[in-house]
């Protein structure tokens, strides 16, 4: 049985009391070794599916759901603890430096909206969509639809680069021009595009490239 704090377990450790029992021959923490070497991490195992995590042998439907209740709860208690909720928006660098420790280690696209309100005070902020590989397939209804749920007087967009390079794509270029122009349409300002890569960033804005 593993009796120290929660703070010093491993992400193995962590990973196999969610888990409680192993396979036939291979213990819980072996286990929960493999499974994190198969995603390359806990980041990304963070941001896989029910669909995913029942493929590996040892994870039944139960299993996988308490992973992904663990995985959930972590992520709203970020949320909660209202680290960046109200504050207001200066300069890029006070999202970036929100956003890089929760996405520097992840190896799939994610694409997040920052809903601002109309003195820049971010009012709340959500993940719309985890890419497959580095593509990310984004639609102005779901970027427009959160801001709208929270009235939003404009918003920032955000995703990460797994590959290690801030540097925008064309798509990127596109998917901004793209909301920039709906945002016109619909009232709702687009104040700036972050992209996150390791422990750098790139910012639309910042770069005069808006």
């Amino acid at each position: 049985m593993i009796q120290k704090g929660a703070d010093s377990l491993s992400d193995a450790e962590l990973i196999a009391i969610l888990l409680r029992t192993g396979l036939k021959g291979q213990n819980v923490i072996s286990l929960a070794q493999d499974i994190i070497k198969k995603f390359n991490g806990i980041g990304s195992l963070a941001t896989k599916t029910l669909e995913s995590l029942v493929t590996i042998n040892g994870i039944g439907k139960d299993k996988a759901a308490t992973l992904l209740a663990a995985f959930e709860l972590g992520r709203r208690s970020c949320k909660s603890d209202n680290v960046i909720l109200n504050k207001q928006v200066i300069e890029p660098s006070i999202v970036a430096e929100f956003f890089i420790p929760l996405l520097k280690d992840e190896q799939q696209e994610t694409f997040w909206v920052v809903c601002l309100n109309s003195a820049n005070k971010i009012i709340n902020y959500q993940r719309i969509t985890v890419g497959i590989l580095n593509s990310v397939i984004i639609h102005p209804r779901e970027v427009f639809k959160i801001a709208i749920e929270n009235n939003a007087a404009s918003i920032i967009l955000l995703h990460n680069h797994p590959s290690g390079n801030s540097s925008p794509s064309e798509d990127d270029r596109y998917i901004t021009k793209r909301m920039k122009e709906t945002g016109k349409i619909v009232g709702i300002e687009v104040f700036d595009h972050l992209i996150i890569s390791g422990n750098d960033f790139f910012s639309f804005v910042q770069k005069n490239e808006f």
